[in-house]
């Protein structure tokens, strides 16, 4: 690829769109099968700005999408093992299918307790033990979402990781390790950066795929892709800035995502369709 070349947009939106109206036509079956909704019950500790403008367009989405949306509003001073109770609690109340916590919940609150609160059949973000374990290994299960929304970008746009240096550039249980193990796990050869890495330009100028996941805004520089390279840029930073700088990044790369528009819409729209699927699993549905 010439550097006065532009590389191409991987939007998210339209691909999010389609998923969603998948898992809403899904959503209409479990219902007229079952007389069940499809549940995803979202859990918020405090009132973080970001969080409560998320939850909110959560809930706008799971309404478009035929999916009860029941929220769960928890004080700023809830405890850690106020939090696990009441996840417990949603983990054994059969009319909820699916369980999202909204994090982060706060300094005082011991998150990975809290998601090892949320039964496995239930965590449809992806966020436990059990759910980390199935994607590493390739078992059935939930793929943390934002990951898992890679992924289908990667497909949508026909991108084969298979024989393909990725280098994720992050490593939170959440996003960066989760990726890399769903990289792996279609064959990619895998290389986690972080913040001890000695030479993040120098590894960052061998990959064929990066994924930025770090949250620093513009941490990874144009000069340093790979010409050709692929690149999915899962940062969101204030202004609307993501972990690259997408100016001089899309002058190498072939494939940039946006910051918004990119990884984002496929975050919502892959807990959707994992709700869904959960729903017709524990309502006895045979899978369609």
């Amino acid at each position: 690829m010439s550097r006065t070349q532009t590389a191409q947009l991987m939007g998210g939106a339209g691909l999010a769109r389609r998923v969603v109206e998948e898992a809403s036509d899904r959503a209409a079956e479990v219902t007229r099968r079952s007389g069940a909704t499809p549940c995803l019950a979202t859990v918020l500790v405090g009132e973080d700005p970001a969080s409560v403008t998320y939850v909110r367009m959560k809930r706008a989405r799971c309404a478009k999408a035929g999916i009860e949306s029941r929220l769960v509003s928890l004080p700023a001073a809830t405890t850690t093992a106020e939090l696990v109770e009441t996840l417990r609690s949603l983990s054994r109340d059969t009319g909820v299918h699916g369980i999202l916590l909204q994090h982060p919940c706060g300094p005082h609150i011991d998150e990975r307790a809290a998601f090892e609160a949320i039964a496995p059949e239930k965590d449809v973000d992806g966020v436990t033990m059990s759910s980390f374990g199935a994607m590493s290994f390739g078992l059935p299960g939930f793929a943390s979402c934002t990951p898992g929304g890679i992924m289908r970008l990667l497909d949508e746009y026909d991108v084969d990781p298979a024989g393909r240096h990725a280098v994720v550039v992050g490593r939170s249980a959440i996003l960066g390790k989760p990726v890399g193990m769903l990289l792996l796990a279609r064959d990619a050869t895998v290389t986690y950066c972080h913040s001890r890495t000695s030479d993040l330009a120098a590894t960052v100028r061998e990959a064929d795929i990066v994924v930025a996941a770090v949250g620093r805004p513009r941490l990874i520089r144009g000069e340093d892709i790979k010409p050709g390279a692929v690149v999915i840029d899962a940062g969101y930073n204030p202004g609307n800035i993501g972990d690259v700088d997408f100016d001089t990044a899309r002058t190498r790369a072939r494939l940039i995502t946006p910051v918004p528009g990119g990884v984002g819409p496929m975050t919502i729209a892959v807990l959707l369709a994992q709700t869904v699927t959960a729903a017709t699993t524990q309502l006895g549905l045979a899978q369609g």
